[in-house]
């Protein structure tokens, strides 16, 4: 089944041309079953890829959705058309203020590496999300910084800056192949890196009830449960388009920032060649199984999450 999301969204048209199943809210509303209520906490500069990103991942599955776009309440994003963030997105304080709930929520990563969680302009409101989650959202699903800022919060796992970025394609072992997320997962497979800093296994361990699913011998923790607080953290991209890495790499070419060749994404390690997509099918295989987690343990009522 489809994901519902509103006809004039740039995401509906863009995944329609890809064969992605979508719906308006008239043609949803023809269904009688109670689609997924899914929001996108979205932090990223670029806002309109990354609402393509991530929408046509867990549009992909036999489930309808509803995807709501929420942003921090006083940030304001220089990158994309305030049109756009008027007619798309809420802040999180109306959202909060609503009393809404959600079967799913994405949280996604944030350019600010370098700056410590504490000096993070939207910080204490970000904290509030992390609490709100737990009486207002079934699952939640931090990616990159986001996953980085809630294990952070719930278990004062830190990030560490790395000495170079970690930058490129990398393989990760499959640490839990009886996981739910997991299934369907090969042995080990490959998934875009892009990231100036750290979790450390050691600190993950150290936390009580976390679980590794997939982890680096090159770049460390890539994927953590954590039943407790009914969340994953995800420190690596599954989401990424076949060029996004070649789109950072080319920014920094152009700027004059120091950046080394992706590794492991252009043939022959050649930015003169096209990259190649090594990740797609894991990256749907994941989202899916995070659909069909919700699915299969979300209250039909939305009124009893979080009860």
């Amino acid at each position: 089944m489809p994901i519902k999301i509103p006809a004039t969204l740039p995401a509906f048209n863009v995944l329609t041309r890809e064969g992605v199943m979508v719906m308006d809210e008239d043609q949803a509303a023809r269904q009688d079953i109670r689609p997924l209520k899914i929001g996108l906490l979205n932090l990223m500069p670029k806002k309109i890829q990354t609402e393509n990103q991530f929408a046509r991942l867990i549009g992909a599955t036999p489930l309808q959705i509803e995807l709501s776009l929420i942003r921090m309440s006083e940030h304001q994003t220089k990158n994309t058309a305030a049109e756009h963030m008027e007619s798309f997105y809420r802040p999180f304080s109306e959202v909060a203020a609503t009393g809404e709930k959600y079967d799913g929520l994405i949280i996604t990563g944030a350019p600010i590496e370098h700056l410590p969680f504490e000096e993070v302009t939207y910080w204490d409101e970000l904290r509030q999300v992390f609490d709100w989650t737990q009486s207002h959202v079934h699952s939640t699903f931090g990616v990159c910084w986001g996953g980085m800022a809630m294990i952070y919060h719930f278990h004062g796992v830190r990030k560490h800056m790395l000495e170079a970025k970690a930058f490129g394609c990398f393989r990760h072992r499959n640490m839990a192949p009886a996981s739910p997320y997991l299934r369907g997962f090969s042995d080990d497979c490959v998934i875009p890196v892009s990231r100036w800093t750290e979790v450390k296994q050691a600190e993950i361990d150290a936390a009580p009830g976390l679980v590794t699913l997939l982890a680096s011998d090159e770049v460390g923790p890539a994927l953590v449960e954590d039943p407790a607080h009914r969340a994953l953290y995800i420190f690596n991209h599954f989401e990424y388009d076949s060029d996004t890495l070649k789109q950072e790499y080319d920014r920094d070419v152009a700027t004059g920032t120091p950046i080394n060749v992706p590794l492991n994404y252009y043939p022959n390690d050649d930015p003169a060649r096209m990259p190649l997509n090594r990740w797609r099918s894991h990256a749907h295989l994941l989202y899916g199984n995070w659909i069909n987690q919700i699915y299969q343990s979300t209250p039909f009522e939305l009124d009893e999450i979080g009860i």
